[in-house]
């Protein structure tokens, strides 16, 4: 009875790894061919590829028909950091370049000592597990702490359930594998992550099937892009005054001032006032809304002559910045150079000549 009922649970597990393999292999078709944005599909492809790799690595069955184990190990440690890589990107949060290449050496070395170097097993099993946990923690804070700044509802709604779906999944099997020291090889659990694996693949095709263009497209709207008066309801248009006349009365120079503060401000739902900035105004985040302000009047200051010797900190703090280094990454990002360089070109003698 006992044997039946592992036979069954066996082919139950074996039949939903194939089912999300075959998935997964038409998903890296429509990934490669379709119009995603080039810096999402290196993630998703090493996602896909890596979530394969574990459907066979983590089966008895599959894995004594395919191939060696060692085969199939390194994609789907690499898992973690496909998930981390590919939500920084789509909450346009991009990881410094030494950072994620760093990552990536560590887990790929420490596979390294896990497989082939019998002395240093135990270490390298650890490390990548660690380091795999890590990245799922920083998914979760970065998800979840951004949230309020995001504009746009759809990616609001991934920052909740995403970090709930990798908490469970990823994490969750990085955790009972440290605890045991050794891959899952417990039946049911095998069978549940193949089932969250199944569940993910589907609920993915159905996104990559209709891909959203503000999410994932690469010819999506433009960073800012303002609507025409005309295509804008009644109400938004009214709406719209009340905000003009708030930042043209520099409301924008409030210090901590969130997108809730604004609209508890001009006494309007937030979601309204979310989606005219996002839909009507094309900012993606509420940050990037306020910081477009911001810097059009540090600019204006930073090139008055009769304002030299106003200190930059100064500057920064009257905008609404709570410290100098923030206000530098936001005037780079925006104006392509740092507040004491752009001051510097725009009071030289030879601009003032010209």
């Amino acid at each position: 009875m006992v044997y039946g009922r592992g036979k069954m649970l066996e082919t139950i597990d074996t039949s939903l790894r194939l089912i999300s393999i075959g998935a997964s292999l038409l998903m890296l078709v429509l990934i490669v061919a379709g119009r995603i944005r080039p810096t999402l599909k290196l993630p998703l492809v090493g996602l896909l590829l890596g979530s394969m790799a574990y459907l066979i690595n983590s089966s008895d069955a599959m894995r004594s028909v395919w191939a060696p184990f060692s085969m199939f190990d390194l994609p789907s440690l690499l898992i973690p950091f496909w998930i981390w890589l590919f939500a920084r990107r789509l909450f346009e949060r991009e990881p410094d370049d030494r950072m994620m290449w760093g990552i990536a050496g560590i887990m790929v070395a420490s596979w390294y000592f896990g497989n082939f170097q019998p002395w240093t097993r135990p270490v390298g099993f650890y490390t990548v597990h660690i380091a795999g946990l890590l990245l799922v923690v920083d998914l979760m804070r970065i998800a979840l702490a951004d949230r309020a700044d995001d504009l746009i509802e759809k990616r609001r709604l991934i920052r909740l359930w995403l970090p709930m779906l990798v908490a469970v999944q990823s994490g969750g099997i990085l955790m009972v594998e440290m605890i045991q020291g050794s891959p899952i090889n417990n039946d049911a659990l095998q069978l549940l992550t193949a089932g969250l694996i199944f569940c993910l693949t589907l609920f993915s095709g159905l996104a990559l099937l209709q891909p959203d263009a503000d999410l994932l497209m690469l010819h999506g709207r433009p960073q800012q892009f303002t609507a025409p008066a005309n295509t804008l309801s009644v109400s938004d248009q009214v709406l719209k005054e009340k905000l003009d006349e708030a930042m043209e009365q520099g409301h924008y120079r409030t210090a901590g001032l969130t997108i809730s503060g604004l609209a508890s401000h001009l006494d309007v739902p937030e979601h309204k006032l979310r989606a005219l900035i996002n839909r009507g105004l094309g900012h993606r985040n509420f940050s990037a809304f306020l910081n477009q302000l911001r810097i059009t009047e540090a600019r204006h200051i930073l090139g008055d002559k009769e304002q030299v010797d106003l200190p930059i900190l100064t500057i920064a703090m009257d905008l609404g910045y709570n410290s100098l280094p923030t206000f530098n990454r936001a005037f780079r990002s925006e104006a392509g150079t740092t507040p004491s360089e752009y001051r510097r070109d725009a009071l030289s003698p030879e601009r003032s000549d010209a």
